[in-house]
Parts: structure tokens; sequence; C-alpha cells
């Protein structure tokens, strides 16, 4: 294959028993994972033995707008930890690896966040990173005052001018504002701290942010949509986008798209990576490999399929359509609309029916890879060296036993190949990633 220079980047996104919608059934996981905290601990030990350049954590601010006899039967955003917390908590317990988690620009606001983030960074050492998120479930509405979902476009306006503001107040202090001369009585220095007042349509701030500028400078920044607003958002803010792509001709497209609109925002494609989500099942042979992933797909229920379908594309009710039919036209959602686009041009692509569709929803949409140690690597390396993606977003279906084998037997064999590091390049997350830290706005030059 072609030479590429650098390392593939590695992100283990948990959700605590797995990414697999009935993992929490499997005998190989821990039930009561999500408020367990020694269970926490030891995944963020192995990603890291496993030269993780991050845990990524997802993040719901309401139940799934599901019929409780349905939620009863999932595991995931159900009741569990609030992730800075949680990833506060594991800074103490972890020295090398980033501490990635999830909060909404719909529902929260500029400061809370901006100050949560450059706390983490500071108890961390320089790890932190803010995914960005504008919210596709409706019942986060019903908690904040809201009968209905914002719509998409309007989700992103805000969120557009959300992440400025934030971004605004991480660079509220100087590097140097802090003198804490005692002879003279000078704690900081007024000319190096800086008021915002930022004034626009959805926020007036003020500040300044009452943390000092973070060990990174701002916090890596992470953003999920694929949609025009979407990449228009990723190439002015994120370092880091985490892609859906179920092929890599169209990883490569989305790579290609993506990295050639930095240059109108004064970027360079280097300033950003691109991680697919990944779900490795990992066995000796391809046969126990499958047979895992079936062993799975034998315990997802079918109203749960179904309800899970619906979620992606939009809370759209398919229970008056045949379960072995074909998927009903939707022209439009409330929800992602990359999700939208993904699943009906699967179900148009490989002539899906509802069932099979939803038997592909398991993970939200991200590829599976099925197979050996290196069948997983193969994939890996097709899609660094031919610029689908700069790495993964590895999600393991089930936990812990899925990331053990992927740190156990996957990265051993990209360590042989040379795609992935052997040791941390540095302490903070920027460095690891091959990122610059971002001078502040107030710079003199």
């Amino acid at each position: 294959m072609a030479q590429r220079t650098g390392h593939v980047k590695l992100g283990a996104f948990l959700h605590p028993t797995g990414h697999h919608i009935a993992s929490w059934r499997y005998p190989q996981t821990y039930a009561e994972a999500s408020v367990d905290f020694a269970h926490y601990i030891a995944l963020a030990r192995t990603a890291e033995r496993g030269m993780f350049d991050l845990l990524f954590l997802a993040d719901s601010a309401a139940m799934r707008n599901w019929p409780l006899a349905r939620s009863s039967r999932v595991a995931t955003y159900v009741a569990g930890f609030e992730p800075i917390t949680l990833l506060s908590a594991l800074a103490a317990v972890t020295t090398h690896i980033g501490l990635v988690a999830t909060a909404t620009t719909t529902y929260d606001e500029p400061f809370h966040v901006a100050r949560k983030y450059a706390s983490l960074d500071h108890i961390s050492g320089g790890r932190a990173g803010w995914n960005l998120v504008t919210s596709v479930n409706i019942a986060e509405a019903y908690n904040f005052g809201r009968e209905a979902h914002v719509e998409h476009d309007a989700r992103y306006d805000r969120a557009t001018e959300f992440a400025r503001v934030v971004r605004g107040l991480w660079d509220s202090w100087d590097d140097d504002a802090f003198v804490r001369d005692r002879a003279s009585g000078v704690f900081f220095d007024p000319a190096k701290v800086h008021a915002l007042d930022h004034k626009g349509e959805h926020f007036s701030v003020r500040g300044p942010l009452n943390v000092p500028r973070s060990p990174q400078g701002r916090p890596v920044m992470v953003q999920a949509g694929t949609s025009e607003a979407g990449q228009e958002l990723s190439a002015e803010v994120a370092d880091i986008v985490f892609a859906t792509s179920q092929t890599i001709d169209h990883g490569q497209r989305f790579y290609k798209s993506l990295k050639g609109r930095l240059g109108k925002f004064g970027r360079e494609p280097d300033d950003l990576k691109i991680m697919p989500g990944l779900v490795p099942f990992v066995g000796e042979s391809q046969q126990q490999a499958d047979d895992t992933f079936e062993a799975l797909q034998a315990l997802v229920h079918p109203e749960i399929g179904l309800q899970l379908l619906g979620e992606m594309l939009g809370q759209i009710d398919l229970s008056g359509y045949p379960l072995d039919g074909p998927l009903p036209e939707i022209k439009d959602t409330i929800g992602s609309h990359t999700a939208l686009k993904l699943f009906t041009e699967m179900a148009k692509r490989e002539s899906l029916t509802i069932r099979q569709l939803y038997l592909r929803a398991v993970t939200r949409g991200h590829s599976i890879v099925r197979g050996t140690p290196q069948r997983i690597a193969d994939h890996i390396e097709e899609w660094f060296t031919g610029e689908g993606a700069d790495g993964f977003n590895i999600m393991p279906p089930y936990l812990p036993g899925a990331l053990d084998d992927f740190v156990d037997k996957v990265v051993p064999e990209l360590q042989r190949r040379g795609l992935l590091r052997t040791a941390y390049e540095g302490r903070t997350l920027r460095e690891n990633l091959g990122l610059k830290r971002p001078a502040s706005r107030y710079l003199r030059t």
C-alpha cells in the first residue's frame, strides 16, 4: 500500500456495556457498568495501554424519547454518569490519554461549556476535548421548557455562534496574565485580561471567563455533523471530526470535501483530523468473529430494532409497515440529516427490507468490521493510506472484552506495520494528535 507519514489516530468511544444495542444482554458484558466507576477506570487504563489518543463519551440531556416499555429493554441513554464529572475523575487515574465529552449547543450555555472544559483541561494537564453536538433527541426539549425540538438549520445557526463565543471565552486570559507577584501585590496583569463583549443573534456574553487560559490554549474541539451546515461548522472550528462513512469511496469523498473547506478559514489540512466510527469484532478466526456478531444480533428484540431505526431516521413511526417490506420514502427529518441520508441510501443501495435495515442500525450506522486482527488492521491501513480517514473512533460492540481484544491483538499488528505509536509523543491531547497549540486572538505581534 502507499506510504503516508504519521500515525493512525485512535479514539475509544465508550458506551457502558458497548455499542451494540443488545450488548447489555450478552453474557460477556457487565450489566451494572453505567454506574460503576471502577469499570471506567479499567477501560481508560486499557485504552491508554493501547496508545489511544482519547476517550470519547457521548451524552444526552434526556432519556431516549421511547415508550417506557421499550426503553426498559435498552441500557444506553437511560441512567448513568454525567460525563464531565466522570472524565474529571478519570483524569486522576490516567496520564496521557485525551478526555473528550459531549455537550449540546442547543440546550446549554456557552459560558457553562467554556468554564467546564477549561477546568477539565487544567485538571488533566491539557487533555480535554469538547464534542459539540446540536442534539437530535426531541426529549431534551421537554427538559428545557420547550414543546418542540429546534429545527436543523436553526440548531446549526445557534451552534456556530455558540462555538465562536466559547472559543472567545477561552482566550479571556493571556498565557502570562497571572504574575502572582507577592512583593508588588499584583496577582494578575490587568492589561492581559480581555472581556469578550459578545452581542449576537442568540447570545450576549460579556466575559471574561473565570478560568485561566488552559494548558492547550483551547481544549480540542470535536464535531460530528456531515451535512452541509455541519461541514461548514467543522471547517471553521473543529480539530477532530467524528464521521459516519460506510464505504471507503464515501470516506474519501467526505475527506476531500471537508479538508478542501479549511483554506477559507485560514487553516491547513493537517489542522483537522477526520476519524470515522469503527465497530470491530475481533476473532482468532473469521468464523469466531462472525459467531460473536451473530450472537449479538440474535439478542436484538424486534421492537427495539424498529424503534432504533425510526429514531435514527428522525422519530419516524415504522410500526405500520411490514418488516420484510421496503423502507417508505422519507423526505425530511427533525433529527440528524446525516443519519437519514445514510440509512435511506443504504436501503436503496443494498435493497434492504426494514428488518434487514434495523439489524444494520444496531451500531447506529457506523462501519462494522469482522475478522482476525490482520483483517481489522488491513481495513484501518486501507482507509488511512487511501486518505479516507486520519484515524478511527473505535466503538467496541461489547465491553470490556471487545476493547481488550482490540488492544491486545489489533494494536500490536498496527504497531508492527508502523501505523501506530509505541509511546506517546507528548503530554497534551493536541501534542499527541499532532495539532498546533492555538495562539490567543489577543496575542500582540
